[in-house]
């Protein structure tokens, strides 16, 4: 993995933990040479992530909407940053530049970025890993709804597990670097239902 996409909120969050751990994995990634790939913004816990990198001498990427490079609120002191036209075309090209997702604590933005990047390997159109950095519990109702989904037969149990999850970067990052996507086809056939 030599670049990883980041998709977490704008906002700080309630607990100061969200942005520790933002700062943290930021320069977790720059430590051991991996890009970060990110939506471009210099505020909330994704400003965390860039900061944790870019003061550990780490290279950073945004990617980020022309409608919101003019709401001032994007990082001035990237690597490089790009300018997009819109949201689809952001995440898009954040995939385009990474070889791996990580998803820390967000709201609904947050939440349609994972669950694309998620489905879109469910599908087979691209094979990278993709971590859910559980700080503090923050997704403990998203894995037990996971979990309900396979329960119910509604997800396969080797979907379900493309997902790695931790509470530790470092601990994430390892179980990352050993992931095998599924071999599994996504549609049943009349074979097997």
């Amino acid at each position: 993995m030599k670049s990883i996409s980041v998709f977490c909120g704008s906002s700080n969050g309630l607990k100061a933990i969200y942005s520790s751990k933002a700062r943290e994995l930021g320069q977790t990634l720059a430590n051991e040479g991996i890009r970060v790939v990110y939506g471009g913004a210099k505020i909330g816990l994704m400003g965390k992530v860039a900061e944790g990198a870019l003061d550990n001498d780490g290279e950073v990427f945004g990617v980020i909407p022309t409608f919101l490079q003019s709401k001032e609120i994007a990082h001035d002191a990237l690597t490089k940053m790009f300018e997009v036209d819109t949201m689809h075309q952001r995440k898009t090209k954040m995939h385009e530049l990474s070889d791996a997702i990580i998803t820390l604590p967000g709201g609904f933005g947050t939440m349609e970025e994972f669950f694309e990047i998620l489905t879109w390997g469910q599908l087979g159109l691209h094979t990278k890993p993709m971590g859910l950095l559980n700080i503090d519990g923050f997704y403990d109702p998203l894995i037990d709804q996971l979990d309900t989904m396979v329960r119910n037969e509604l997800l396969k149990p080797v979907n379900r597990n493309m997902v790695m999850i931790d509470d530790d970067v470092t601990n994430l990052l390892v179980k990352m670097k050993s992931y095998q996507s599924p071999s599994v086809k996504k549609w049943i056939t009349d074979q097997e239902t």
